[in-house]
């Protein structure tokens, strides 16, 4: 039985990501799902950081729920972006006025005895221009009937709720957990993703769901997403799994330049773009930012791509087999490429991969 990890920087938490480093290669085999690893969270307190102690959480600051992702996504970034999806489905459940619901679902959920994700993608960057939305919701003198589906669910087929965003026919849209045993749910099979597809992303799919009023989190309101119902400020979790993503290949570097004297210098440079891009991204979570959300987010990405490469070139022939952890973060550093990547991040990404300067 692990010990609850109570701050970021215990030295407990580096035990459990011990133990999710050694489980990730498995990750790359097929149709493989952290099960473990997640179970390993719930034992070590992980699920606890997020919320509230009123919600039975232990309600770490921001700065230390970005210090924690860091130290996680160096260990194993399939595992903490499923737990970034579970994180926003309990955030938002937390933060509604549905007291019947919360108190129905957050206490196994902070226990990590369910699991829960989100399906909400579709009402901000994906798919929202669509003519007829995706996923519809019909008000019904009980609640609402759900049909359609939603595009990138993380972890569906081991869900017991998704909370999900669906949109009415004037407009208004709703947030709502959807328990995933309801007739009429089904999980097509996921596409094969160039990385992270153990997360098990895809669709899920609702034939006309009946979905009562004790389900619902938000709305039926305009523009659910900007409500805030348990949203944070800033974005950074995102820029915080890039990060995290870099600094565990970087430590691969320091690991072998410690033996190679010519991988010194490359090795130091990145290091101390990480370290730097670390401090920035701590000051922002504190509400300090000494420079914008998109220019964090576009140095994040470009740091996890070069030295994710670096720890590829380093690691030489064995690097470019399948199970080597190189390989796996170059693959998984793409993944910051197209995962809610704002446009002015993306052109200016693009830009440096050209070769043109800004």
């Amino acid at each position: 039985m692990g010990t609850r990890i109570e701050s970021p920087q215990s030295d407990i938490l580096q035990e459990l990501c011990q133990r999710l480093r050694e489980l990730a290669p498995a990750l790359d085999k097929p149709n493989a799902w952290p099960a473990e690893q997640l179970r390993l969270c719930g034992e070590y307190g992980v699920f606890e950081w997020f919320l509230s102690r009123e919600a039975g959480g232990q309600g770490w600051s921001e700065a230390d729920v970005m210090r924690g992702y860091l130290e996680l996504s160096s260990a194993c970034l399939t595992t903490t972006f499923v737990i970034t999806q579970r994180t926003g489905a309990c955030r938002r459940i937390e933060a509604c006025d549905n007291e019947g619901l919360k108190a129905k679902l957050l206490p196994d959920l902070v226990a990590g005895k369910s699991f829960a994700t989100v399906g909400i993608s579709h009402l901000t960057t994906s798919r929202r221009h669509l003519a007829k939305p995706v996923l519809r919701a019909e008000e019904t003198a009980d609640g609402f009937m759900i049909d359609g589906f939603s595009p990138w669910v993380t972890g569906g087929p081991f869900a017991d709720h998704v909370l999900i965003g669906a949109a009415l026919d004037d407009e208004r849209q709703i947030l709502a957990v959807l328990p995933m045993d309801s007739p009429g749910v089904s999980v097509p099979p996921v596409a094969e993703l160039v990385g992270l597809s153990a997360s098990h992303t895809g669709p899920v799919q609702c034939d006309r769901v009946t979905l009562g009023r004790e389900w619902l989190v938000a709305g039926p309101i305009e523009d659910v997403m900007k409500h805030g119902v348990g949203a944070r400020p800033g974005g950074f979790q995102t820029s915080a799994l890039a990060i995290g993503l870099a600094g565990g290949a970087v430590r691969f570097l320091q690991e072998e330049a410690a033996k190679r004297p010519d991988l010194l210098a490359a090795t130091d440079a990145l290091h101390a773009e990480w370290h730097e891009l670390r401090s920035d991204l701590l000051s922002a979570a504190a509400d300090e930012p000494v420079c914008s959300t998109e220019n964090l987010r576009t140095r994040s990405n470009s740091l996890a791509l070069r030295s994710s490469q670096a720890a590829l070139a380093a690691a030489k022939g064995t690097g470019y087999v399948v199970g080597h952890p190189a390989g796996r973060w170059c693959r998984e550093a793409l993944f910051f490429l197209v995962w809610s990547c704002p446009q002015p991040v993306m052109a200016a990404n693009l830009c440096e991969l050209a070769g043109i300067s800004d």
